[in-house]
């Protein structure tokens, strides 16, 4: 009976653990913001240390962003393509990690110019996400 039990609860916690939520997705954008913010310090001090904190953050954080659970549960075709357009999603989560190692390459060079506008490239992927699937 132990064994069921066990089983069944194994089974249900592995069953929602892979569930994305739209408080997941919030975390995640808050943790984007702040690693940009994080970037941003380090750009105005200074400081490689806070730039590549805040670039490894952005990275880790940008690969977790997925459609939520009623997002993909949507029986409209249309609204689910335009809602879960991870070609696009996928796109934007590579630019993005690409122009954070820019950022982090430049910066490391001592070519903080450079770094800025890799940043604001990322600020523009950002807006695309944004304007495109969320709507703004």
């Amino acid at each position: 009976m132990k064994k069921i039990l066990v089983g069944c609860i194994t089974v249900l916690t592995f069953g929602l653990a892979d569930v994305y939520t739209q408080e997941d997705r919030i975390y995640d954008m808050q943790k984007m913001a702040q690693a940009m913010q994080d970037m941003q310090s380090g750009f105005f001090y200074n400081n490689l240390d806070i730039v590549k904190a805040g670039a490894q953050d952005l990275k880790e954080a940008i690969v977790k962003i997925k459609p939520i659970k009623k997002e993909t549960e949507n029986k409209d075709v249309y609204e689910r393509w335009m809602d879960n357009n991870t070609a696009m999603t996928k796109r934007i989560q590579r630019k993005i990690e690409q122009n954070t190692d820019d950022i982090v390459a430049r910066f490391s060079d001592g070519d903080a110019t450079q770094a800025l506008q890799f940043y604001s490239k990322i600020s523009s992927e950002c807006m695309k996400c944004h304007v495109r699937l969320r709507k703004w």
